[in-house]
């Protein structure tokens, strides 16, 4: 997905949703920023779904059509439409990678399944949107784990941040699903019943 000037997205956003904003000066910039905003007044409630729902998208690397058809889904499925398309945008195999830590960011682990770097249960994957299930294996390639990608894993990986329903075996570079993803608000950026929100006008 083609995104325009990171930094300004981000400012227009509220959020420091890319790898590169999250840092002291847009720290600092946000906060004139919210000065500012706080003078102008407050913004309308459409105005403020509409943020969340870019923050969301651009969060997870998305198209809006792929959005609509997440959240679509969720509406269908559940009377809790909110805990299903949360589970469905941690479920996207870019997403797991990141979480397992073998990929700093979501863009160089959308990057890393593209090139065919990740098999899952034995099988070669390169659709990022691929959704993983509870017992679904995740690793590195065999022919990929010499790469410059993955060569300093075993020994800057934190364990510490990979989430509860996942679990990673750092010398293998195999992860496996343990358990549904559970919605943590803390985690994220954005807030997704705003989102809902925005989808239900």
């Amino acid at each position: 997905m083609k995104i325009g000037p990171k930094f300004k997205i981000a400012k227009r956003l509220g959020a420091p949703i890319f790898e590169k904003t999250q840092s002291q000066k847009f720290a600092l910039s946000q906060a004139r920023s919210g000065r500012e905003r706080k003078r102008a007044g407050q913004a309308s409630d459409y105005k403020r779904q509409l943020i969340e729902k870019q923050k969301m998208r651009f969060t997870y690397g998305i198209t809006e059509k792929q959005l609509r058809r997440y959240v679509d889904e969720a509406m269908e499925k559940s009377s809790q439409p909110t805990a299903i398309l949360m589970e469905r945008l941690e479920s996207r195999l870019d997403n797991v990678v990141y979480r397992l830590g073998l990929a700093k960011t979501r863009r160089l682990a959308r990057q890393i399944v593209s090139h065919g770097h990740i098999i899952v249960n034995g099988k070669r994957l390169s659709i990022p949107s691929h959704k993983v299930r509870v017992g679904d294996i995740i690793s590195i390639r065999e022919g990929s784990k010499s790469s410059p990608l993955f060569a300093q894993i075993s020994d800057t990986h934190e364990s510490a941040g990979v989430p509860s329903w996942l679990s990673l075996d750092v010398k293998k570079l195999a992860g496996s699903v343990t358990a549904v993803p559970v919605y943590n608000p803390v985690e994220t950026l954005f807030d997704p019943e705003q989102v809902m929100e925005y989808y239900s006008r």
